[in-house]
């Protein structure tokens, strides 16, 4: 009997709970579909609504349960209603991403037919570039782990921004093998380094280490660009673009950017991936605003669980899982090629339920 895949479930708040519902719900039929082994799912609550009834923004072995698990699939955390004391939000995630090491945090931008193209230009209809966040240092390097940052008196704040070697290192040696992997399927086979390396001590820390890291690839081109001149790049010409490494605070911007090249925030999948463990998660938000309205827009969550799906046949070495992401990656594209799935986010009259319903439908149409 092969052992069980299980997947620690964390469906937070908001619209985190119907997407994740969704997503899973795809998973599962395309693994069935496949011949593979049923996941297991181990739910854990963590969220502002469960710190707003227990004062811990996690249950209690809730960290230990994900890092155990095969893989993390985590909906949306966080209420702009519920605060910490000092003013920043509900992020069990963030730790979740600094105890585990995950570094790499991908977030695939492609563009679909028939989805909103937010640029005139007809080549606009070829983006598909993948933005490499590092995902536990950088500025965000303060907020992970309270007590980084500090508040003088009332007068002064100051957050720590940090680059190390060792995760560095791994960054840009996971951009190289994604722009190869991505190349083998007809990519175009490209690193950017983004930074701002002309201003910051850490950024040319970061690009002299990118330096030293690109001539082990030597089939992969490589170039550079200030994350200014980035984000207007993702303006005039997003499809010269392939993988775009950069640091934390930048990915956090430009990662947002991306989503709404290709329709908006429920398009942007996310996938967190360390040494030893994986978090999944589509990159929006709870919008509590339409929570529980079948209004929500499933697809980043569920791109997000093919991303998972990919993850875990590389880890478990099963062809099953491998598969079943190539049916969900292939179903959002019939779907959106034979102009069937029209989310409200986009102006559309499908909610939550009835995308997912047209997902599933071309995952059992294809042949």
């Amino acid at each position: 009997m092969t052992r069980q895949t299980t997947i620690a479930l964390i469906r937070g708040d908001g619209i985190g709970v119907e997407v994740t519902d969704a997503a899973m719900e795809v998973v599962n039929a395309a693994v069935s579909r496949a011949g593979g082994q049923a996941l297991v799912f181990s739910e854990i609550a963590a969220g502002a609504g469960y710190f707003q009834q227990t004062g811990l923004d996690i249950e209690q072995d809730g960290e230990e349960r994900a890092g155990d698990a095969d893989a993390i699939f985590l909906g949306a955390i966080g209420l702009p209603s519920v605060r910490r004391p000092d003013g920043t939000e509900i992020a069990p995630h963030l730790r979740l991403r600094d105890r585990y090491g995950l570094y790499a945090g991908v977030r695939p931008v492609k563009a679909y037919p028939n989805a909103p193209q937010r640029l005139a230009d007809p080549r606009a209809a070829a983006i598909d570039l993948i933005i490499l966040r590092e995902s536990t240092e950088g500025l965000f390097y303060s907020a992970a782990v309270h007590g980084r940052g500090e508040v003088i008196g009332d007068s002064e704040a100051r957050d720590i921004l940090r680059i190390t070697r060792t995760t560095t290192e791994k960054l840009h040696n996971f951009a190289f093998r994604l722009a190869t992997r991505r190349k083998d399927r007809g990519g175009q086979g490209k690193v950017t380094c983004v930074d701002k390396a002309n201003v910051f001590n850490s950024m040319a820390f970061f690009r002299k280490i990118f330096d030293e890291i690109a001539p082990k690839y030597p089939d992969i081109a490589h170039d550079y660009a200030y994350v200014d001149a980035q984000a207007l790049n993702l303006i005039r010409q997003p499809w010269e673009s392939d993988v775009l490494v950069m640091e934390n605070m930048f990915g956090d911007i430009l990662s947002d950017l991306g989503g709404g090249l290709v329709g908006g925030m429920g398009m942007a999948a996310c996938a967190e991936i360390g040494d030893e463990h994986g978090l999944f998660q589509p990159a929006h938000g709870t919008a509590p605003d339409i929570m529980g309205q079948d209004k929500a827009n499933p697809l980043a969550a569920i791109l997000s669980g093919a991303l998972m799906l990919d993850y875990l046949a590389e880890r478990t070495g099963l062809d099953a899982y491998a598969e079943a992401a190539r049916m969900v990656d292939d179903a959002v594209q019939a779907g959106f090629e034979a102009n069937r799935i029209h989310p409200m986010e986009f102006g559309g009259n499908m909610g939550t339920k009835a995308v997912t319903r047209e997902v599933l439908a071309q995952i059992d149409s294809a042949s």
